[in-house]
């Protein structure tokens, strides 16, 4: 699988995602500001839970805005040899309990799943306990758990 096609992926992915949260971000912040939402009594908080609900998804907005500045910094995914120690920015194949399995190891965006020739290939952010096991890790490195051995990199 090339490496460019998987990034040119999440980032496509990720802009549908902006693009969906920044219009449910834009309708929700009207409801809060409509006047309908008013309260009408001590106990009535339409207007204080769109509000909330208004600043989440600016937030949400905000993080996938700078998702998409991060994977979009090519310098971000340097080319890998197979000799190579693992690292940010390497996509890496597993055999994971005899399946195959495809993690690219960005900045952010870490959980997003994205779909290629019918393999899965999961973005493993900063933090994120698989992570910390393969990053320094070489081909042919074996794990017990999960079982799983290092089969390429790039």
């Amino acid at each position: 699988m090339i490496k460019s096609t998987v990034i040119a992926a999440v980032r496509a992915r990720l802009e549908q995602d902006l693009q969906r949260t920044l219009a449910a971000a834009r309708a929700t912040e009207a409801a809060a500001t409509d006047p309908e939402s008013r309260s009408e009594g001590k106990y009535d908080t339409r207007g204080l839970e769109a509000s909330y609900l208004a600043a989440g998804q600016s937030e949400q907005v905000e993080e996938l805005a700078k998702s998409l500045r991060l994977i979009g910094i090519s310098s971000n995914f340097p080319d890998f040899s197979p000799s190579d120690n693992i690292r940010s920015g390497a996509l890496v194949e597993v055999d994971l309990a005899g399946e195959r399995a495809m993690f690219l190891l960005a900045p952010a965006a870490g959980g997003l799943d994205v779909e290629l020739d019918g393999i899965e290939v999961t973005v493993l952010a900063p933090g994120a306990p698989l992570r910390a096991k393969l990053d320094g890790r070489i081909v042919g490195d074996r794990f017990e758990s999960p079982p799983m051995r290092i089969v390429a990199i790039s």
